[in-house]
């Protein structure tokens, strides 16, 4: 093979991956969802099974009462509360105990040791069967745990996730990632009626606390490290949209991009601590898996190929072309970052894109050189 022939297969092998991992898998689980729908076999339980809400705060002194109040105002009948304080610095364990709610618990840890750390305590704690895992910013609608609950009367059900609604974003690249955020949602519907979604939305899910697993205290992606490893216990784990928090922060650039790399980071450290995860024979959900996170993390090696092959074959008439055209969407997603007030689709869909790939870049520096590898507090969906 040639060099000329060598670069041609580069360029359309990358772009090949890209398609496939943006559009093209998308496609083909929403397919599939249609074609081979799972049956829904449940069997309304004798009695409510007892449910409690798990929520590690970090110095939230100004919104955990509030935030407590809006878990208890649940419909669901019985519901407790155990709050978990991690080495809070604040008056966040005083707000709590001023509450002074028989259905409320308080576990203040010292000295403070990341969120994983301490769900895996929350949940020694807790005795209820079935275990919610939220953040202290969000708010549930009054029926989001009810609705949650009720997808356990499916014995084949494991955890569930719930719908997180986002405030409507003030920038360019803040509209290009809602419109991600909004296809990550369809893409965990489809995973669900066909199988089982990979991974929950972190701010708001539940699981059979029988099947919880403790995970390794620096683990930046709890919500998809603890479903994936019920999912390996043959359950399901399935999306319900009905099941509703909403989030007052928009999804604006800077506090993306905080917790964007430390996400992106999780995958990263997810790939290389579970490999076995990738083999057909140990996990039905191989495929998805890849398809879903993995290829998402190499995609800007992809890019990158798909550009230098391009600049190097420009002298030949079609790359030519391909390479205008790979160039207009640069430019066009460069001057939506440079000018977010530029909220056209135009512009905001291919700043979005190439947004959160520099912030795959950042997130596997941040997974190699990690500043604090378990303490870190950027909410997570």
């Amino acid at each position: 093979m040639n060099c000329v022939a060598a670069l041609q297969s580069v360029f359309w092998v990358s772009a090949a991956a890209l398609a496939y991992t943006f559009p093209g898998y998308p496609f083909c689980i929403r397919l599939l969802a249609g074609l081979f729908p799972h049956k829904n076999d449940a069997a309304k339980p004798a009695a409510p099974p007892e449910v409690c809400a798990v929520l590690v705060a970090y110095n939230e002194q100004d919104r955990i009462a509030a935030r407590i109040e809006n878990l208890l105002s649940s419909d669901y009948p019985n519901l407790r509360v155990l709050a978990v304080s991690d080495g809070s610095s604040d008056a966040t364990v005083e707000r709590i105990s001023a509450m002074k709610n028989p259905r409320v618990q308080c576990i203040k840890r010292d000295p403070r040791s990341g969120k994983s750390a301490c769900l895996n305590i929350g949940v020694a704690q807790s005795k209820c069967d079935i275990l919610v895992f939220c953040d202290a910013r969000q708010n549930f609608a009054t029926d989001a745990i009810s609705r949650l609950v009720s997808n356990f009367s499916n014995p084949q059900v494991g955890a569930v996730s719930g719908s997180l609604s986002i405030d409507p974003s003030r920038s360019s690249v803040g509209e290009g990632v809602d419109a991600y955020w909004k296809l990550e949602k369809k893409i965990r519907a489809a995973e669900s009626h066909f199988d089982s979604s990979i991974g929950c939305t972190g701010a708001i899910y539940a699981i059979r606390r029988e099947l919880f697993e403790e995970i390794p205290g620096d683990t930046l992606l709890d919500d998809v490290v603890i479903p994936m490893q019920i999912a390996l216990k043959k359950r399901r784990v399935i999306f319900d949209g009905s099941a509703l928090a909403c989030d007052p922060q928009s999804l604006e650039p800077g506090s993306e991009m905080i917790r964007k790399k430390r996400t992106l980071a999780g995958n990263f450290q997810m790939l290389f601590r579970y490999p076995g995860w990738l083999l057909p024979w140990r996990n039905r959900l191989w495929w998805q898996l890849i398809s879903h996170k993995y290829l998402r993390v190499v995609s800007p090696m992809f890019l990158l190929l798909a550009l230098g092959a391009n600049l190097l074959l420009a002298s030949i008439p079609l790359y030519r072309e391909l390479l205008l055209l790979q160039g207009l969407f640069y430019l066009l997603a460069i001057t939506g970052m440079a000018l977010p007030s530029l909220k056209f689709r135009l512009f905001s869909f291919p700043a979005g894109f190439l947004f959160l790939n520099i912030m795959t870049l950042r997130g596997l520096l941040y997974y190699l050189f990690p500043p604090v590898r378990n303490q870190g507090w950027e909410s997570r969906r």
